[in-house]
This record gives C-alpha cells, structure tokens and sequence, in this order.
C-alpha cells in the first residue's frame, strides 16, 4: 500500500510479485495439506473401526474393509503428524488405488468406469494427494521436519 492506496505490481510485472507472495507459504501449505489429508483419512478409519460417528456402511463390514480401516486410522494419524510421511503417503497411495479398482470400479461386477458413477472420486483423490506427499515429504510444520528427516 503506497499512498493509502492498494498497488497491483503483480498485474504489471506478469505475475512475478504474486508467486513470490504465494511461494513463501508453500512450505507452511504442504505442511496445513499433509494435516488435513491425513484427518480426512483418519476419521475414515475412526468410523470403520471404532464406529464414531454410526454409520449403516460401516455397520457390518468385511475383513477387507475393516484392514482398510485400520492403515486409515493408523496412518492417517501418522500423517497428520507428518511422522514417516513419505512411507506412509506411499502406502496410503496404494490402499486408495486398490480401494478404487477393487471398491469401485468393480463395485456392481461389471466395470463402472466413469468416477461419478461407481463413487470413487475421493478413493482418486485421495490416491494422488498421498501420491503427492511421498514425492514432497510432510513440510516444515511435522516430526519429520522437526526430526531433519523431511
């Protein structure tokens, strides 16, 4: 701000003030994504396996579903606190890609391929948000940064 009013340098310079304002936070954002990916997998596993919230789903599920639920609730806790985050996005990548093809894809017998129609879309999401934090690591903002490991 320069004389009371808001300048737009970004605008004139081709985006170049924009990305160095936005890049200085990527670090403390792959740290806020690896947390919330890793909450969102693990209130997966809470409800599988602990049954919190109830959910008719998950009221009587099958062994694939229940060891689904237990790398969800483990890793996903491990995750969030960014503890091992390369092995354990690597494992979580798999299960959700086994998760689509197995769980979705195939859910009525006869291959479902488009996402909106079998329900996979967060198994796909999923599998590459993971896919993403083995290749980055966990962040500053996690044991393993704090731990020199990230």
């Amino acid at each position: 701000m320069a004389g009371g009013m808001l300048r737009f340098d970004c605008v004139a310079t081709g985006g170049t003030d924009m990305d160095q304002m936005f890049s200085k936070w990527q670090p403390t954002a792959l740290s806020l994504f690896r947390f919330i990916t890793g909450l969102l997998l693990l209130q997966y596993g809470v409800a599988k396996i602990l049954k919190i919230p109830v959910l008719p789903y998950f009221a009587n599920p099958p062994p694939l579903i229940m060891t689904a639920g237990a790398l969800e609730l483990v890793l996903g806790a491990l995750l969030m606190i960014g503890l091992f985050t390369r092995i354990v996005a690597f494992i979580l990548s798999g299960e959700m890609a086994f998760a689509y093809f197995i769980g979705h894809l195939m859910k009525s017998g006869t291959p479902v391929w488009h996402p909106l129609n079998n329900g996979g879309t967060a198994a796909i999401l999923f599998c590459f948000a993971c896919l993403y934090l083995a290749t980055s690591g966990g962040g500053p903002i996690s044991v393993d940064g704090m731990r020199g490991k990230s």
